[in-house]
C-alpha cells in the first residue's frame, strides 16, 4: 500500500511517537448529518459551523499518517500538509474526524477554492477537527460528544498549524444560523451533546443549510454557439434506483475549468442518451457515461424536478455517482423524535418455538441500532421477510416495490445486462425499524458500501459444517483459517452467525474490485480444501460435502450478501449473529449463543475491550 504521505511527512516530523505507539488506526465509517428544515432547539444540542470542504479522517500512529475521505479513499498524498502537521501531535495514535478546507480572505471556507488548491496549492489547505474517535489505542466513540471534543481540544496545537479546533456553542442554534447565513456561510451542524459516535446517519447529527446545494451526476453537455467549449452540463439524480433528468447548469465555470472538463468528458462520451429529457432542452447533446459527480448550488427545485438558477461549484471526486440521491430537508421534530415508526400487530408470534413476538423483535432492533448501523448502514441489503412469522412463508427481497416509504432508500446498481436496478439500503434507526414493520427478520449485506459498490471492503469466509459435524469441528476450522489468512498478511475477526457456522472476516481498504476479490477467495478456498481434503471442501454440490466443512467463498462476489452483525435469524429460538473475539472463540458453546432478549448484553459487549477495533484493519488484498 502506498505510504507516500507518510514518507514525505517523516522528513518534517519533529516529534517522536510515544514508546510502543501503534500503527495508524484504520478507516471507519463516518457519522453523517441528516438535513432538516430548522435548527433543533434546547441545550441538548451543540452547534458548529458547517464547512464547505471535503470530509476527512486523519489517522496517525507509529510515525505514519493517513488521510481518508468519507468513503474510505486514501487521500494522504493530496492532504500531505495536513498529515505532516498531524504527525507533530503529542500522541501515540489518534483517529480524528474533520473537514479539509481552504479559507478565503474573509475567513469563509470555499469549495471552489479547495478545488483550486488541490490542483496547484495544497499548502493552503487547512483542517478543522470536530471529533476524536480514537486516542492512544482507546476507542472513544462510546463517550459523550462533549467529552470527545474536550480530549480533542487538548491534543490540538494552539497556533501555527494547519490543524484547527472546530468550536461550538450550546443552544441558540437558530440565532447562529441567521448570523452564518448573513455572513455568506454554508450553514450549521447540530449535534447531541451527549451523543455517541455512530458510523451512520443516526439522527444525532443534523444539518441546516443557508443555501440549497448538493451533488448531481453529470450525464452530458450541450454545445455552445459562442466561443465557449460547451454551453451547459446536463445533470441527473438517482430516484428509486434510476437516473432521472434534473436540468442543466451553464454558470460557475472559468476558462480553465471549461478546458479541464472537456478533457475529462471526452473519454466517457457515448452515443445513446443517458437519461430521458425534453428534446428541446438537450438538442445537440453529447451524452456521457454516468461517471462524474458535480457539486451544484441552486435556488429551488421546480414541480417538474429540475433545478432553478443552478451554479456549478466543482467536481466531487470523493463520491460515486451511484450514491447520488436528492437530499430533502425533513421536519426537525420528526427526526429528533424517538421513532416515527409504528409497529403494527406487535403481539404476532414470529418464532413459535420461543414465543418471540414482532414487538420483541422490534425492541431488539431498536436497542441494537447504534451498534448495528455502522455495519449494515449505507450498504446494499437483502431482507428475509416473514410477514406471518418464520413458520409461514419467508422470502428474500433486495428491491423495493414501492411499499417501504422514505426511511428505506435505494441505490442504483448496474446489472450484467447494462441496466440499473434499485437496491435497498438503510442508514437510520427508522429505516431499520421500517423493515421490521414490513415483516423483516434477517438483514444480509453486500461486502461493499453504497459509496462504491464495485469495491469490496471485506472478505467473508463462511465455514458451513455438514449435518453430521459438531461445533467443535467448526471451532477448529475457524482457527485453522485464521492461521492461513494470517500467514498471507490478513488480520481476521470471527462472528457467530446464529446458524450452524462461523464467519471469518478480513476487513479490506476498498480498492480491489469484485472479479479480483472473487478469484482470490475461490483460489484460497480451493487451496485449503486440497491441503486438507478430509476436513474441508470448496465443492458446491452438497453431495460432495459429507463429513466436511464447506468453505463458502461465494459471499465474495458482486451481488452476494452475508448475514450482518446483530441481525436476528429466522430460526428456532430467534438467535442473533454477533461479533466475538478470537479469545472467546476458544470457549463459546454454539453459533447461536445470543438470542432476542440479549440486546442489553450485546450493546455492553460492543463497547468492551474484548471487541475494541473488531472488524477494522488497514489492509488490502494480497497477491496469492
Amino acid at each position: 500500500m502506498a505510504r507516500a504521505a507518510s514518507r514525505a511527512s517523516s522528513e518534517h516530523n519533529t516529534s517522536l511517537p510515544r514508546a510502543g505507539a501503534a500503527a495508524p488506526p484504520p478507516f471507519r465509517a463516518v457519522q453523517l448529518a441528516q438535513l432538516v428544515d430548522t435548527v433543533p432547539s434546547g441545550d441538548r444540542w451543540l452547534h458548529e459551523m458547517k464547512y464547505d470542504g471535503y470530509r476527512t479522517l486523519i489517522a496517525v500512529g507509529g510515525g505514519e499518517g493517513r488521510a481518508y475521505t468519507r468513503s474510505g479513499l486514501d487521500w494522504s498524498d493530496r492532504f500531505a500538509g495536513i498529515v505532516t502537521d498531524a504527525l507533530k501531535l503529542k500522541v501515540g495514535s489518534a483517529l480524528i474526524d474533520g473537514e479539509a478546507v481552504v479559507l478565503d480572505v474573509d475567513g469563509r471556507s470555499s469549495f471552489q477554492a479547495l478545488q483550486g488548491a488541490l490542483k496547484g496549492a495544497p499548502a493552503t489547505i487547512d483542517y478543522f477537527a470536530f471529533d476524536l474517535l480514537e486516542l492512544d489505542g482507546e476507542d472513544l466513540t462510546g463517550l459523550p460528544l462533549v467529552e470527545r471534543k474536550a480530549k480533542l481540544q487538548k491534543i490540538l496545537p494552539k497556533s501555527k498549524s494547519r490543524l484547527r479546533y472546530s468550536d461550538h456553542i450550546v443552544g441558540s442554534g437558530e440565532k447562529l444560523l441567521n448570523q452564518f447565513c448573513a455572513a455568506g456561510l454554508e450553514g450549521v451542524i447540530s449535534k447531541l451533546a451527549t451523543g455517541k459516535y455512530v458510523g451512520s446517519r443516526s439522527g444525532g447529527w443534523l444539518k441546516t443549510k443557508c443555501i440549497k446545494r448538493q451533488e448531481f451526476v453529470v450525464v452530458g453537455w450541450t454545445p455552445s454557439d459562442k466561443s465557449r467549449l460547451f454551453r451547459s452540463l446536463i445533470l441527473a439524480i438517482h430516484e428509486k434506483g434510476e437516473l432521472r433528468y434534473a436540468g442543466k447548469v451553464g454558470t460557475g465555470f472559468d476558462t480553465a475549468e471549461l478546458i479541464r472538463l472537456m478533457e475529462i468528458m471526452k473519454p466517457i462520451e457515448q452515443s445513446a442518451p443517458t437519461v430521458k429529457a425534453p428534446r428541446a432542452e438537450v438538442r445537440g447533446a453529447h451524452w456521457l457515461k454516468p461517471k462524474l459527480v458535480a457539486e451544484i448550488a441552486y435556488t429551488e427545485m421546480t414541480n417538474e424536478g429540475t433545478l432553478r438558477h443552478p451554479s456549478y461549484l466543482g467536481l466531487r471526486e470523493d463520491k460515486k455517482p451511484e450514491a447520488v440521491v436528492l437530499e430533502t430537508a425533513a421536519p426537525v421534530e420528526t427526526v429528533t423524535a424517538p421513532s416515527s415508526v409504528k409497529i403494527s400487530n406487535p403481539e404476532r408470534i414470529i418464532d413459535p418455538d420461543s414465543g418471540i413476538t414482532k414487538g420483541a423483535l422490534a425492541d431488539h432492533y431498536a436497542a441494537v441500532a447504534a451498534i448495528m448501523l455502522p455495519w449494515v448502514g449505507s450498504r446494499p441489503i437483502s431482507l428475509v421477510r416473514c410477514p406471518q412469522g418464520r413458520a409461514k412463508k419467508c422470502f428474500f427481497q433486495k428491491h423495493d416495490a414501492g411499499s417501504f416509504g422514505d426511511a428505506v432508500k435505494h441505490v442504483g446498481i448496474m446489472e450484467k445486462d447494462g441496466h440499473e436496478e434499485p437496491y435497498l439500503y438503510i442508514d437510520t434507526p427508522d429505516g431499520l425499524l421500517t423493515c421490521v414493520q414490513m415483516g423483516t427478520i434477517e438483514f444480509h449485506g453486500w461486502g461493499a458500501r453504497i459509496e462504491d459498490v464495485e469495491k469490496a471492503d471485506r472478505l467473508v469466509f463462511d465455514l458451513d459444517p455438514d449435518e453430521g459435524l459438531d461445533f467443535e469441528a467448526v471451532r477448529k476450522a475457524a482457527f485453522h483459517f485464521r492461521e492461513i489468512l494470517q500467514s498471507i498478511g490478513l488480520k481476521t475477526f470471527p462472528m457467530v452467525t446464529g446458524g450452524k457456522g462461523i464467519h471469518v472476516i478480513a476487513p479490506l481498504v476498498p480498492r480491489a474490485e469484485w472479479p479480483e476479490v472473487k478469484s482470490f477467495a475461490h483460489r484460497l478456498a480451493q487451496a485449503v480444501a486440497q491441503s486438507d481434503p478430509d476436513n474441508f471442501t470448496a465443492a458446491l454440490p452438497k453431495a460432495q460435502r459429507k463429513g466436511r466443512i464447506f468453505v463458502d467463498y461465494l459471499r465474495n462476489q458482486h451481488g452476494a450478501t452475508a448475514i450482518m452483525p446483530y441481525s436476528v435469524r429466522a430460526r428456532s429460538g430467534a438467535p442473533v449473529a454477533a461479533p466475538i473475539s478470537w479469545k472467546e472463540m476458544e470457549t463459546i458453546d454454539t453459533p447461536a449463543h445470543w438470542r432476542v432478549g440479549d440486546a442489553k448484553e450485546l450493546v455492553k459487549r460492543a463497547a468492551s475491550k474484548a471487541l475494541a477495533g473488531w472488524g477494522r484493519a488497514d489492509q488490502t488484498l494480497p497477491d496469492l
